[in-house]
């Protein structure tokens, strides 16, 4: 539940009897808003995501996104440090303090090979698909959905390793019905391995606005001719897109073949991102 907060002198915050100072302002949309702020007590930076109240409905929502963050101790979905209310008045700002990750998302990796005209290797879409399915697994055994799977809501560790973000798109999104839940997702998870393949969306309009959930296949995907990549890779692209649901890949079967395709022999192509 929240916890007491204070602003105790300028450009510093207290959350969990912690101080925090404020960096720098990491971006904004909507009614929310996310700051860099360093952690007085550990030196570690922290991103502080605030949003702003304006119904109760709005605070119960901030909650759920919190319990949602709560539910998982898995690596590749992002974790929650601090969960707290303000009021201001008759107002309330809900803030989620999260770890902070200077590498930024998956698009933004994608774009930044994208202008220097490389992509990902094969190998490293392999590693990163392969945390991404894992951390879907551990979604689908609470039994939720993401709902809004894109590159922009994959952060990258330090490592490379690939964390899930905006768990907020999961509230009441829990589905009970486990082939729609795998259909879905292995929808989105497609677009997102296309877009690491070929470094752009298959769908351009739906996929830069992220409307994942509203996303589906019409047609069958053309997918483009590329020595960069195996047929194999080719292969599971094109099982993740076929336009029946029904005859998509479910995630355990796909982490079955993402383990056996990856790398075999230790030190070799270990490139990270």
């Amino acid at each position: 539940m929240g916890h007491a907060l204070c602003a105790c002198s300028r450009g510093t915050v207290v959350i969990d009897n912690k101080r925090y100072l404020f960096i720098q302002k990491l971006g904004e949309g909507g009614f929310s808003y996310v700051d860099l702020v360093e952690g007085l007590h550990d030196g570690h930076f922290y991103a502080l995501k605030r949003i702003l109240c304006h119904e109760q409905q709005d605070r119960e929502d901030a909650q759920r996104e919190a319990d949602m963050h709560r539910l998982f101790y898995q690596p590749n979905i992002l974790r929650l440090v601090a969960y707290c209310l303000k009021e201001r008045g008759s107002k309330h700002e809900a803030w989620l303090l999260l770890p902070f990750f200077k590498r930024g998302t998956l698009w933004t990796e994608i774009e930044r090979l994208k202008d220097k005209g490389n992509f990902l290797t094969e190998d490293q879409i392999l590693r990163l698909l392969l945390g991404i399915c894992r951390g879907l697994e551990a979604i689908h055994a609470k039994g939720y959905a993401h709902r809004d799977l894109k590159p922009t809501n994959i952060l990258l560790g330090d490592e490379g390793q690939p964390v899930l973000m905006d768990l907020g798109s999961m509230n009441q999104a829990c589905i009970h019905v486990e082939g729609s839940r795998q259909a879905l997702a292995l929808q989105s998870l497609g677009c997102v391995l296309y877009a690491m393949m070929f470094g752009e969306g298959p769908y351009d309009m739906v996929f830069q606005k992220g409307d994942s959930v509203a996303l589906a296949v019409q047609n069958q995907l053309s997918i483009p001719q590329s020595p960069r990549h195996s047929s194999a890779l080719r292969q599971l692209l094109a099982s993740m897109m076929t336009v029946d649901p029904q005859q998509r890949p479910h995630i355990p079967l796909l982490l079955s073949q993402l383990e056996a395709l990856q790398p075999s022999a230790p030190g070799q192509h270990t490139t990270q991102i």
